[in-house]
C-alpha cells in the first residue's frame, strides 16, 4: 500500500516535470553543439603542433587563433544560455508545485504531523536546486564521454585504454562514495533535525525556560543532541572528503599519465606531439562530467531524497477535487451518528453522536477532560474527517465545501490561540495580504477588542512576532475571537473561549455570543467554566466520547443537580457539573 502511494506521488512529480519537456530538448540541442565545440581545444593544439610549428607560418597561427576565439565564444554563449534555461525549468517546476506541496504539508500536519510533512517544502526546494545545479548539465554532457574516449582511441589505442580504465575507476569511486556515505549522511541529517527542533522549542518557550531556571538543563539537552549531530556530520564529511581527495588525485594522475604515455609513443614514432597534447585535453573533457557529478554529489543525494519523500507525501495527500460552489449556508448544523477516530488511533474519540443546532442559538458542550470536546471542534471545522455518520451545515455535508470556503463560513477559536508574524490587522483578517479594514475593525468591535487594540503602540498596525509575543494571554484570546468573527461566519466554534479572560473579557465574550445569535448565526462552545455557557440555549454533555445528555440548557442542568442556581457559580467537573 505504501509503495502504491509513493508510485502515485512519483507519477505526479514526473507529470509536472514533463511540462518542461520542450525546454529539455532545447538544452539537449544546445549541449550537442556545446560539446562539439569542446573539440576546439584539442583540434587547435593538434594543428599548432603538427602544422604551425612544422611550417613556421605566422599567418596560419593567426587564422587558427582567431577561429579558436570565435568557437570558444560560441561555446561559452551556448553554455550560458542552457544554464539560464535550466534555471527557469527548475523555477517552473517549483512554482507549479508550490501550492500543491504547501496544501499537502498543511493538511498532513493538521491531521497527523510527521517528518515528511515538516520537510515537504524543503524537499521541493532541494529538487529545484538539483534541477538548476551544474550536475544536471553534466548529465547532458555525459553521453559525449564515450565519443571523446573514442577520439582518444583514434590517436592511439593505448591512450584510449588508459582513459577508459581511469574513467572506470572514477565511476567505481563514485559508487563506493554513494554506498558508504549514504547512511552517515542520513543519520547526520536526522540528528541535525532533532537538534534544530529542540533549539526552536527552547527559543519559542524562552520565557518559561528563563523563569523556571531551565536554561542550563535545556542547554545540556540541546548540546547532547547537537554533539550527536556534529559527530555524524564529521563522520560523513570524513568519508566524502576522502573520496573527493582520492578522485582529485586520480584525475591529476591520469592527465600526467596521458602525457607520459603520449610522450613515450611520440618517442617511438607511433604518434605526433600534437596528438599527445590533444589526447590529454580530450581526457579532461571526457572526465569533466564525472568530476562535476562527484563534486555535486551531496546536492544529488539531497535532491533524490527530496524526490522520494515528496513522492510519498503527495501520494498520501491527494489533490482536493473541485467542488461546486454552494450559496452561503444558513446556520443550521445537524450531526447524525457521528463517530471520529483521531489520526493514528484505532479507538474512536467520539461515538454515535447526534444533535441539531438551529440558527440563532448557542450550544454548550461540557464534560471532563478527554471527553471529546476538542475532537468535536476539530471535526466541525473540517480538520478531522468523520469515521462514520455525518455533519451537515444547511443540509450540505462539510466536505461539499472547499476548505477555503468552509473556513469563511465557520469561525474557529481553538484552545491555544496562535498569532502569526504580521500586523494585528493581518492576523484578524486571517493573514490576508490586503485586509479589509472595515471588516477587521467590525470583527474587533464585536469581540470588544477594538479599544484594547487602539491602546497598543501602533494600533491595528502593531506588528506581531510569533516567536516573541509580548501580548497577554487575554489579549491574544480576544484577538483570536476577532479573527473567528472576521467575515461574519454563519457558525462559531469556540473551544474554551474564556480560559484566559478576566471578568471584563468574559462579559465581552458573552456580548459577542448574544450579538451572533441576534444576527441569526449559531454558536458552539466547548467549556469547563460555567461563565462560558451563560448564553447557551442548548447543552450537550459528553463523557468518554459519548453523549450522556442533550437538550435545553435549563432542563439538562436541572436533571444533573437539584440546586440549579448553584451550578452557575461552581466549576464544572468530571461527569458534568457539580
Amino acid at each position: 500500500m505504501r509503495h502504491d502511494l509513493t508510485q502515485r506521488g512519483r507519477a505526479e512529480l514526473r507529470a509536472t516535470r514533463r511540462k518542461s519537456r520542450a525546454l529539455y530538448w532545447v538544452v539537449g540541442l544546445f549541449s550537442l553543439f556545446a560539446n562539439l565545440l569542446m573539440l576546439t581545444g584539442p583540434m587547435y593544439m593538434l594543428q599548432v603542433y603538427d602544422r604551425v610549428l612544422g611550417s613556421k607560418s605566422e599567418e596560419t597561427l593567426i587564422a587558427l587563433s582567431l577561429l579558436a576565439v570565435f568557437l570558444y565564444g560560441v561555446m561559452g554563449l551556448l553554455d550560458f544560455v542552457r544554464g539560464r534555461i535550466m534555471a527557469r525549468v527548475g523555477a517552473r517546476f517549483q512554482i507549479a508545485l508550490d501550492r500543491r506541496v504547501f496544501d499537502a504539508v498543511v493538511r498532513k500536519s493538521a491531521v497527523a504531523p510527521d517528518a515528511r510533512a515538516q520537510s515537504g517544502l524543503a524537499d521541493l526546494e532541494a529538487i529545484q536546486r538539483l534541477m538548476t545545479s551544474p550536475v544536471l548539465m553534466a548529465m547532458f554532457d555525459l553521453p559525449w564521454t564515450p565519443i571523446f574516449l573514442a577520439a582518444i582511441f583514434i590517436f592511439h589505442p593505448m591512450l584510449g585504454w588508459l582513459a577508459v580504465g581511469g574513467g572506470a575507476v572514477l565511476i567505481l569511486i563514485a559508487g563506493l562514495n554513494q554506498f558508504l556515505s549514504r547512511l552517515p549522511q542520513l543519520r547526520a541529517g536526522q540528528a541535525g533535525q532533532t537538534a534544530g527542533q529542540m533549539s526552536d522549542q527552547l527559543r519559542i518557550e524562552a520565557e518559561m525556560v528563563q523563569a523556571m531556571g531551565m536554561r542550563d538543563a535545556g542547554f545540556d539537552r540541546w548540546q547532547q543532541a547537537r554533539g550527536q549531530a556534529l559527530e555524524e556530520q564529521i563522520r560523513a564529511a570524513d568519508i566524502g572528503g576522502g573520496f573527493t581527495s582520492l578522485t582529485k588525485t586520480l584525475r591529476l594522475f591520469l592527465q600526467s599519465a596521458m602525457l607520459g604515455l603520449g610522450a613515450f609513443l611520440v618517442l617511438r614514432g607511433e604518434m605526433t606531439p600534437g596528438a599527445m597534447i590533444a589526447g590529454s585535453i580530450l581526457l579532461g573533457r571526457a572526465l569533466a562530467p564525472i568530476e562535476v557529478m562527484l563534486g555535486q554529489w551531496p546536492v544529488v543525494q539531497r535532491g533524490l531524497k527530496g524526490w522520494d519523500a515528496l513522492s510519498t507525501l503527495l501520494g498520501e495527500v491527494l489533490p482536493e477535487p473541485p467542488r461546486t460552489a454552494l450559496p452561503v449556508p444558513a446556520a443550521h448544523l445537524v450531526a447524525r451518528g457521528l463517530s471520529v477516530v483521531p489520526p493514528g488511533d484505532r479507538t474512536p474519540a467520539l461515538r454515535n453522536l447526534s444533535f441539531a443546532l438551529p440558527p440563532g442559538q448557542a450550544l454548550g458542550v461540557i464534560g471532563p477532560s478527554g471527553a471529546g470536546k476538542s475532537t468535536l471542534a476539530r471535526c466541525l471545522t473540517g480538520v478531522w474527517p468523520p469515521a462514520a455518520g455525518s455533519i451537515r451545515l444547511d443540509g450540505a455535508a462539510l466536505d461539499q465545501f472547499a476548505p477555503g470556503v468552509l473556513g469563511r463560513h465557520i469561525g474557529y477559536l481553538p484552545q491555544r490561540v496562535q498569532l502569526f508574524d504580521g500586523t494585528i490587522a493581518e492576523n484578524i483578517a486571517r493573514l490576508s495580504l490586503q485586509p479589509d479594514a472595515a471588516k477587521v475593525v467590525a470583527a474587533a468591535q464585536k469581540a470588544d477588542a477594538h479599544t484594547m487594540i487602539l491602546e497598543l503602540p501602533e494600533g491595528y498596525d502593531t506588528r506581531i512576532d510569533a516567536a516573541q509575543q509580548r501580548l497577554s494571554g487575554g489579549q491574544i484570546q480576544r484577538i483570536g475571537l476577532a479573527r473567528a468573527l472576521y467575515g461574519d461566519p454563519v457558525l462559531l466554534v469556540l473551544d474554551e473561549p474564556n480560559s484566559n479572560l478576566d471578568n471584563e473579557g468574559t462579559q465581552a465574550l458573552n456580548t459577542a455570543i448574544r450579538a451572533a445569535k441576534g444576527d441569526g448565526r449559531s454558536v458552539m462552545i466547548m467549556a469547563h467554566r460555567p461563565a462560558a455557557i451563560q448564553e447557551c440555549d442548548l447543552l450537550l454533555v459528553l463523557e468518554g466520547g459519548a453523549c450522556t445528555a442533550f437538550g435545553p440548557k435549563d432542563d439538562i442542568l436541572k436533571s444533573m443537580i437539584k440546586n440549579h442556581h448553584d451550578i452557575q457559580r461552581a466549576p464544572i467537573r468530571a461527569g458534568g457539573v457539580a
